[in-house]
């Protein structure tokens, strides 16, 4: 039984991948901040990595000019994600509701969103990929659920519809 065992836990350790790990050396200029500042509000937000080497995504939502959220996405080579059944996002947030989204095609005006809610202590969310429905601009889109085998892009973004300010500290996001 102890032999069994091991041989589950090696093999699912084998059966992940690792989308972005922070450390002290990463390099985070491909990731973007997308602001309402696109369509006049007033939001702003900040990227950086801390001296521990986590990301820091902070910043302060506005509701001014009809605004109201901040975004951070990175795109990167499409990934193969058949074999995934879920994200898990690692993470310390600040109490706040955040979005994850992803897009099987960056060139999609929508993208397949979830909400999760932070602790402000260190967390590890799961997301079962089946779980992401399509959205636009806060509304559902009349798609499927996230069906696809591929990944091109991730963000993180938040829109309470209130103003606040909001910090969020990242470690890793990987699929399994």
């Amino acid at each position: 039984m102890k032999y069994i065992l091991i041989i589950v836990l090696l093999v699912n350790g084998m059966d992940s991948l690792i989308i972005f790990d922070f450390n002290t050396k990463s390099k985070i200029q491909n990731w973007k901040i997308v602001d309402d500042r696109v369509m006049g509000g007033e939001s702003l937000s900040t990227f950086t990595l801390s001296p521990e080497g986590n990301g820091i995504f902070k910043g302060h939502v506005s509701l001014e000019n009809y605004g109201g959220f901040s975004s951070l996405r990175y795109r990167f080579d499409k990934l193969e994600v058949k074999k995934y059944s879920k994200i898990i996002l690692k993470l310390k947030g600040d109490g706040k509701k955040y979005q994850f989204r992803i897009k099987d095609n960056s060139s999609n005006y929508y993208s397949y969103t979830t909400t999760f809610s932070t602790s402000g202590a260190w967390q590890e969310i799961k997301i079962s990929l089946e779980d992401f429905y399509p959205s636009f601009r806060g509304k559902k889109v009349d798609l499927p659920n996230f069906q696809n085998g591929q990944l091109e892009e991730i963000a993180f973004l938040i829109g309470n519809k209130k103003n606040e300010d909001f910090k969020l500290l990242i470690n890793k996001i990987e699929l399994k």
